[in-house]
């Protein structure tokens, strides 16, 4: 390939033979229906219990649900998907002053998923950024725009503060004190990867993303709100789910399906590519502190349930989850009491 990402200018009219996945790995996009019954919880509503058994429902049964009336302003919400379009629309010169494989770093741009060891790659550029705390990360991040840094650090205490809500609903729908999952957490790391897919020119042939969890705790997506992408696996079948306006995508990372002692789901999802329209997406994690122990809260084995999962540090999971290649089985299994 002449560059290193794939947002480059080029107009591929064939898709690059790195990216082409065996017959048998592809998305069959025609068999794929659209997710019709996943919870579309307003957040406003006043109705405590009702918003904590659709979450119950979500968490249980899709591993993910969402939320409007989440208390973002779709002014934030407008500036962040603008400005993150102008850093990938700066010239290629530009963004390649950003570029790293290296998955240890808290600000790199990059493309695919790991390509030191994945043997087909993804049709992706990501921005990867460190967002907690914002003092210790925000100097690292791109200068260009210039605009940058002020509007993606307005969008990242926003959404850390909807993620902390969101935790404590929970931890209350599972029946827990609110506090509980926090807690168990401790200081939350916050990552954000934003996505960009350039169109593609055989879509039917490789993913933006395939088939994976997500290894942290919660994950609040920004969808793009034209271009749909996004499909998660339910009973064995994959399902579109369509962008809803002023809607964010609310993930159950493998942590708090850990945490919940397997009673929620954190959810298999995969991004496909379009041959017509670039798509982008925001997605926001927040992660357990390295040295938290995750340990399913005793009020949820009280009845005698097998715990599922041994005890675990987010550190050794986080080192096990990228040594992998993403599609492998789910790495929780690796957690799994014998």
């Amino acid at each position: 390939m002449e560059s290193k990402l794939i947002s480059s200018g080029i107009n591929y009219l064939t898709l690059p033979q790195s990216y082409v996945r065996p017959e048998s790995e592809r998305p069959r996009v025609s068999e794929v229906s659209d997710c019709k019954k996943v919870p579309l919880i307003d957040l406003s509503c006043g109705d405590r219990s009702l918003i904590l058994g659709q979450i119950r429902d979500g968490c249980r049964n899709y591993g993910f649900f969402q939320v409007i009336n989440h208390g973002i302003s779709k002014d934030v919400v407008e500036k962040m998907v603008k400005v993150a379009n102008d850093f990938f629309s700066l010239p290629l010169e530009e963004k390649l002053k950003l570029y790293s494989d290296d998955p240890s770093k808290t600000m790199r741009l990059s493309t695919s998923f790991n390509v030191q060891k994945e043997t087909v790659h993804n049709w992706r550029d990501y921005l990867r950024l460190h967002c907690y705390p914002l003092e210790q990360y925000v100097p690292e991040w791109p200068s260009n725009p210039s605009s940058f840094k002020e509007i993606v650090s307005n969008y990242c205490k926003e959404v850390r503060e909807l993620g902390f809500r969101l935790q404590e609903a929970v931890a209350e729908s599972l029946g827990l004190d609110k506090g509980c999952i926090k807690d168990v957490l401790g200081e939350q790391g916050q990552h954000m990867a934003i996505n960009y897919y350039p169109p593609c020119p055989e879509p039917e042939l490789t993913y933006g993303l395939p088939a994976h969890t997500d290894p942290n705790a919660l994950t609040i997506l920004l969808q793009d709100s034209n271009v749909a992408g996004l499909q998660v696996l339910k009973d064995g079948k994959w399902l579109a789910v369509k962008p809803h306006p002023d809607a964010f995508v609310v993930n159950i990372g493998d942590q708090l399906q850990a945490l919940s002692n397997g009673m929620y789901k954190s959810v298999w999802h995969r991004a496909i590519v379009n041959a017509d329209k670039a798509r982008l997406s925001v997605a926001s994690f927040l992660c357990p502190c390295d040295q938290a122990v995750m340990s399913a809260p005793k009020a949820l084995t009280a009845d005698g349930s097998p715990v599922i999962y041994r005890d675990f540090t987010y550190a050794e999971y986080y080192k096990k989850f990228w040594s992998r290649n993403l599609d492998q089985e789910h790495c929780l299994e690796l957690f799994k009491n014998q």
